[in-house]
């Protein structure tokens, strides 16, 4: 997904972009993946590589992962992109959402990939981004049944760490959409409230490497030299 990122990013910066437990070509290692599991590998990644610091960049679940990496290793962290994810965690009716997502999986994997892929954008943007829409179905239908499975359940079980975001002595962006139908704006947005994170909103969907891609790439290297 941030392959389009990668010739700017790589100008200055090394950069690291990972597989998740049970997506792409990693594995699955179990029913579930805690975000504190994912966390573990992204550490054992890094240990691989002899690398002590970094600037963490999540998505959405990769946002949950990078916070429960900052709870594990704080001394390894830098700097924090939250895109299109929050530090809340789920509240009931989002923990239904996901149990009927996982038992909709088991029965219609392709229909609820190819239905879920659609909503992650702004209804306006769909027709704009139908080819970056197609080749996002075609990536995620190679993802195993039970990669998502793991991950929903690791996402619906994952733990409040908005502290974080009052307590952390490094840098943390906090990117939204208006549009997110995956995480209500205003249910989100407060979470900056009293902290020094810096909020940075768009009026679009849960896609801002592609419906803000440009703008959201300055202010990502923007923030990678304050870090």
């Amino acid at each position: 997904m941030w392959n389009s990122f990668l010739p700017e990013l790589t100008k200055k910066y090394r950069v690291i972009t990972i597989d998740q437990l049970g997506h792409g070509e990693t594995g699955c290692l179990g029913y579930i993946h805690t975000m504190e599991d994912m966390a573990d590998a992204v550490h054992a990644v890094l240990q691989e590589l002899r690398i002590r610091k970094v600037i963490l960049v999540g998505h959405s679940m990769g946002g949950y992962v990078s916070l429960a990496f900052a709870e594990l290793y704080p001394d390894m962290v830098k700097g924090i992109v939250l895109q299109n994810s929050t530090s809340r965690p789920d509240n009931d009716e989002k923990k239904k959402n996901r149990e009927r997502a996982i038992k909709t999986l088991k029965k219609e994997h392709t229909n609820y990939v190819r239905l879920s892929i659609s909503n992650l954008f702004s209804e306006e943007n769909r027709d704009k981004f139908k080819e970056e829409i197609e080749a996002l179905r075609t990536e995620a239908l190679k993802t195993p049944v039970q990669g998502i499975i793991a991950a929903l359940e690791g996402m619906k079980v994952r733990k409040d760490r908005e502290v974080i975001l009052h307590f952390a002595p490094y840098p943390i962006l906090l990117v939204l959409g208006r549009k997110d139908l995956s995480l209500v704006y205003e249910n989100h947005a407060d979470q900056v409230e009293g902290t020094n994170v810096k909020l940075v909103t768009y009026p679009d969907g849960h896609m801002s490497h592609i419906e803000d891609r440009d703008d959201y790439l300055q202010q990502l290297l923007e923030f990678i030299k304050q870090c």
